[in-house]
């Protein structure tokens, strides 16, 4: 859903801030390094102090390198494979850091509920596994997009969650968020799992063919 957007702010905002690093020399795996390390001190440092509004706000200011790398590399001609490889390496991490910092906060004092500790660290879990679904199936030549919770989409919901309960002082907010994701992200995984399963049967029960 928020994939559309994309075009927008790298050509329209982000534009300068590409055109400024790469006149500085700075490489994208540079800022996708950078931008990973900004997501995870501000989720890591602020969420688990409660600080959920100004911890969203930290993280909002390295969130968007996951659009200027990859800007980065498409202009200077600097895509690779490693490059790829990085990215969405690092994309599990800043994501683990901002599910776990939650789990963090609903794991002390300011949060103080292990339903959603536990409802955190399951949208950690089912977050990655939608991920990891996908690329193990284009591993094996199949196709395993599909869902209805996008790494963006589910960043986006939990981070305007997180945002606007710190800023209203609204615990349902994130708590209601965080339900929508674990059914989503649950959805999600059983479909590419069964989207799998049905290319895997077919392939298993065609003809070999002999050389």
């Amino acid at each position: 859903m928020l994939e559309r957007f994309k075009a927008f702010w790298q050509g329209v905002v982000l534009a300068p801030v590409v055109n400024l690093l790469l006149k500085l020399g700075v490489s994208p795996d540079t800022v996708t390094l950078v931008g990973t390390i900004g997501v995870s001190v501000g989720a890591l440092a602020f969420y688990p102090r409660g600080e959920l509004l100004w911890g969203t706000v930290f993280i909002a200011a390295f969130v968007f390198s996951d659009l200027v790398d990859g800007a980065m590399a498409r202009k200077s001609g600097r895509s690779s494979v490693f490059g790829s490889f990085w990215d969405s390496t690092l994309d599990r991490v800043g994501d683990a850091a901002i599910f776990g910092g939650l789990a963090l906060y609903f794991a002390g004092d300011e949060g103080d509920s292990y339903l959603y500790l536990c409802l955190a660290l399951f949208c950690l879990v089912t977050g990655n596994l939608t991920s990891y679904a996908r690329a193990k199936a284009e591993s094996l030549g199949l196709d395993a997009r599909g869902g209805i919770a996008e790494r963006s989409d589910r960043l986006v919901a939990i981070l305007l969650g997180i945002g606007f309960t710190g800023l209203l002082d609204v615990p349902w907010l994130v708590e209601g968020v965080l339900w929508v994701l674990a059914a989503a992200s649950a959805y999600t995984v059983v479909f590419r799992v069964l989207k799998v399963r049905r290319q895997a049967i077919a392939l298993d029960r065609s003809p070999v063919v002999p050389e």
